[in-house]
């Protein structure tokens, strides 16, 4: 069959099992919607397990951690959310608005997050009375489909509608970029040429951008508790999340205490120029992140590398030769390495954090640890990053926590900085369509020409 007939048949079974969904009120959606993650949680260990082999990426460990960390923190964030009907009346203003779904999704899925990306846009979806047809990345096909035969199987007790959720089970960019075309909305999570795809579809598009977060170590802050932190989120899942640390920006003063600190903790320090360009030359190929660094351990990429690291070494810290254009290394690395700066005061700080996120990373999020409320302002201020994590892993605290205010989820938008159309992490908000009632309010004291312009 033909890509358009194939994907054809997909759309027409979508829109058959949304009509039907549509009916359904607040407590059968949430039932559903909650099913989907309780999937998910219940099955972190089988799943975790398949995408490592699969994708031949990240950790076993923390895929399991992600997948029923992702599941609790998004249907936590879900629950008593009314998507329903008149969902909010605002007597001062007179208006009543009322939940009405978008119809048909289509999620494109990458192979760094082939569990919890296919989850958490199915419970988005679904949240709003939609449909989702996920479109997974080729090298992720077998336990994304997995994912959703299970979740299929466990819908079915709900009495949810069959093709609710649909994947396609051998994924092409043919049948992906079909798919775009013929859904009535568009979430790509993924890389830049499929979600600069999902934006020239034609259909309304939600995407992300690169990743590439500077993290600036602040004065008064105690390196005992902060490297930790940093350490736990440059290296989760090997350093795949694409809001892991990808710097240490360090006071002058202060930077080689900070490598201490490092270096206790687990970490390999390159100054030497020899080891610092063999390292340079395995991670990029024509400025472009080697494919098969990606989400690999520090004992891989240093043997690629040629240089011998101890072998309980966590995360490779390279002194960078420059800032942003001037070193190749200011780029995202999305594995266990990180690239080291000195500033001399905080204003130099936020200028190398901003240099190499005009690179690469802009619009994404960048980390601080502070206890200065005028610092952590000021960088929230000049940077132009959608969220600025402060004092937290930012890979596992970015997309959402139970100690920060973020949305959770695993699509996070970046604004005009990285060509999307949100600057916030994506949420179920984004997958209905809203009516407004607009009351006319009689009562309402009109002011007058000087009352308005004075």
């Amino acid at each position: 069959m033909e890509a358009k007939a194939y994907v054809e048949a997909l759309i027409t079974k979508s829109r058959a099992a949304q009509r039907e969904f549509e009916s359904f009120n607040q407590e059968q959606v949430d039932a559903i919607v909650k099913e989907i993650g309780k999937v998910v949680y219940d099955n972190a260990i089988e799943l975790a397990r398949m995408a490592v082999e699969e994708t031949g990426m990240g950790v076993f460990e923390d895929k399991v951690r992600k997948n029923q960390g992702k599941a609790k923190t998004i249907w936590n964030s879900l629950k008593n959310k009314k998507t329903v009907g008149i969902i909010n009346k605002d007597e001062n203003k007179g208006i009543v608005e009322v939940a009405k779904p978008m119809g048909v999704v289509a999620s494109v899925t990458p192979t760094t997050n082939p569990i919890v990306t296919p989850m958490c846009n199915a419970m988005f979806a679904l949240k709003g009375r939609n449909s989702i047809i996920i479109a997974p990345h080729p090298r992720a096909k077998g336990c994304s489909s997995y994912t959703v035969k299970l979740i299929n199987k466990a819908l079915k007790k709900c009495n949810a509608p069959e093709n609710l959720i649909q994947i396609i089970e051998e994924p092409s960019i043919e049948l992906t970029s079909e798919l775009m075309k013929m859904a009535d909305v568009v979430v790509a999570t993924g890389g830049m040429g499929m979600v600069k795809s999902a934006y020239s579809s034609g259909k309304p598009a939600y995407g992300v951008g690169a990743g590439n977060v500077q993290c600036i170590i602040d004065r008064d802050v105690d390196l005992k508790e902060v490297v930790p932190k940093i350490i736990t989120g440059r290296t989760f899942d090997n350093g795949i999340i694409c809001s892991g640390e990808q710097t240490v920006i360090a006071h002058e003063d202060d930077y080689y205490k900070v490598i201490e600190e490092f270096k206790k903790n687990g970490a390999y320090y390159i100054e030497n120029p020899k080891e610092k360009e063999a390292l340079r030359k395995t991670l990029f190929i024509n400025g472009t992140i080697n494919k098969d660094v990606v989400g690999q351990s520090t004992q891989k990429i240093a043997k690629l590398a040629g240089i011998q690291i101890p072998e309980d070494t966590k995360v490779i810290l390279v002194k960078a030769d420059g800032i942003g254009e001037e070193d190749v290394l200011c780029k995202e690395k999305m594995c266990p390495v990180m690239t080291t700066f000195m500033y001399n005061d905080f204003a130099e700080a936020v200028n190398i954090a901003q240099t190499n996120l005009d690179i690469e990373g802009k619009g994404h999020s960048a980390s601080i640890h502070s206890s200065n409320i005028r610092n952590i302002e000021y960088a929230g201020v000049m940077l132009t990053v959608s969220r600025l994590v402060v004092n937290q892993p930012s890979s596992t605290s970015a997309g959402g926590s139970f100690h920060n205010g973020f949305e959770p989820t695993t699509t996070l938008g970046c604004g005009s900085w990285g060509n999307n159309s949100i600057s916030e992490n994506f949420n179920y908000k984004h997958m209905m369509n809203i009516s407004r009632i607009g009351h006319y309010m009689k009562d309402v004291k009109v002011p007058n020409d000087e009352e308005i312009w004075a």
